[in-house]
């Protein structure tokens, strides 16, 4: 059945018609019609190309009270994604072939995004010895993406060899950037507040330490390297040194790194608790000119369900991790678009177009994402209201978690529909499955 959109702003420009059919864009004008298509009214909606998440944390196998591929992947469309990659800490972790392509089906099963599993750097994130790396990238999964997120590659020989073997199969190896002996019982963001609050302080010198190892490495082996959760403004400085001289290194910032300060911590919420955790307002006003200008590649939400027992206790024994799905585009909106720092067009760029690239999605044919909206490009696409002023609940959330920290807070912006090659997953703000 074909999809008739009248009157959607793409990227926020003129109004047009668009056309979908067969899973693809087939015509864009005005005035446009088709017999027996369903005719969706879009004015004052803007389109933009679906997003794609290079971080989530879908949980199964292994922790489905906190999250299945199922209920994340209804989060991702009700947040307008239309692929999501899928971190490998899972349990068993997804160091084989045989774990990331059970991963990959449950997700065709629930057919609501692509999820696009991420294979672990080394067996059971230990970091002793490489994964089946070879195998996870030959699988029905294809994958592209390979990292230890939750750990550090902190072996820097260890490192060398997968950024060696990973070039070798066109991916790219996404680091945690945490040096574990400088993080020993660390809580918060070192500084004056975790003093004042008595919580172990997490320094920044613990994630700039790596990345600034890792991209001499990368440009070394000349791999890709792609950096996770970017938290301090030193982080920004060394990437932008890394690119300017050449360095294949890409990097991400979190929706609650852009908004979120460590003075979350005051109130002693663990739903605050995150790793890296939350930073200074001078580092987040680096993080967001260093998405403005480009030295950030993307916006992922490292989306972490956590089931009740595991967040809601005290700070010290509760798990970090945030809910991410359902407000990432939101939140981008709050804090680079109303503000001036980004348009549509780099919205898109940065939450679709680029994040495609680096999980080597953009040139999958018919299963191609981050495309722009022309004619003959696959259908994934999302209507935006950015009129629409919505207060966050949690109980009214997809996942099955709860940890949200957006919880109370009123933000712009509402995912009205969600195209997934010309299928709508989300229809009227709410999922079609």
């Amino acid at each position: 059945m074909s999809t008739l959109i009248k009157g959607a702003r793409p990227y926020g420009e003129d109004a047009v018609d668009l056309l979908l059919d067969d899973g693809v864009i087939t015509a864009i004008g005005t005035g446009l019609s088709a017999d027996g298509a369903q005719v969706v009214d879009a004015a004052g909606l803007i389109a933009l190309p679906g997003l794609v998440d290079l971080h989530t944390h879908l949980r199964e196998p292994g922790r489905e009270d906190a999250e299945t591929v199922e209920t994340g992947s209804r989060a991702a469309a009700l947040g307008g994604f239309t692929a999501v990659h899928a971190m490998a800490n899972t349990d068993p972790v997804a160091d084989t072939a045989g774990v990331v392509e059970q991963v990959w089906r449950l997700g065709q099963e629930a057919g609501l995004v692509d999820v696009v599993p991420v294979g672990a750097v080394t067996v059971g994130l230990r970091g002793e010895r490489l994964a089946e790396l070879g195998a996870m990238a030959d699988s029905a999964a294809r994958v592209r993406v390979f990292s230890d997120d939750g750990h550090c590659v902190a072996d820097p020989a260890l490192m060398r060899r997968a950024l060696e073997y990973v070039k070798a199969l066109d991916g790219v190896v996404a680091q945690h950037a945490e040096e574990p002996r400088l993080t020993v019982g660390a809580q918060m963001n070192e500084g004056d507040r975790s003093a004042r609050l008595g919580l172990a302080g997490w320094p920044a010198a613990a994630e700039e330490a790596v990345i600034a190892r890792d991209v001499l490495l990368a440009g070394h082996v000349g791999a890709r390297l792609h950096v996770c959760h970017v938290s301090t403004a030193g982080s920004v400085e060394i990437l932008r040194w890394a690119k300017s001289r050449g360095v294949q290194v890409t990097a991400e910032v979190t929706p609650h790194h852009l908004l979120l300060t460590d003075e979350c911590a005051e109130t002693y919420d663990p739903v605050f608790k995150v790793n890296p955790p939350l930073r200074t307002d001078a580092d987040v006003q680096a993080l967001r000119a260093g998405l403005a200008d480009g030295t950030i590649d993307a916006v992922a939400t490292d989306h972490a369900p956590h089931a009740v027992e595991d967040k809601e206790s005290e700070w010290a024994s509760a798990r970090p991790g945030m809910l991410g799905l359902e407000q990432a585009l939101s939140i981008v909106v709050q804090t680079m678009v109303e503000p001036g720092l980004l348009d549509w067009r780099g919205v898109a760029d940065r939450m679709s177009v680029r994040p495609a690239a680096i999980g080597r999605l953009a040139d999958r044919g018919a299963d191609s994402h981050g495309r722009p909206l022309t004619v003959g490009e696959p259908a994934n696409l999302l209507l935006l209201d950015p009129t629409h002023r919505a207060t966050v609940d949690p109980a009214a959330l997809a996942s099955r978690s709860r940890n949200s920290p957006y919880a109370g807070r009123e933000l712009p912006g509402r995912v009205v529909a969600t195209f997934l090659r010309g299928t709508a997953t989300v229809m009227d703000g709410k999922a079609q499955k």
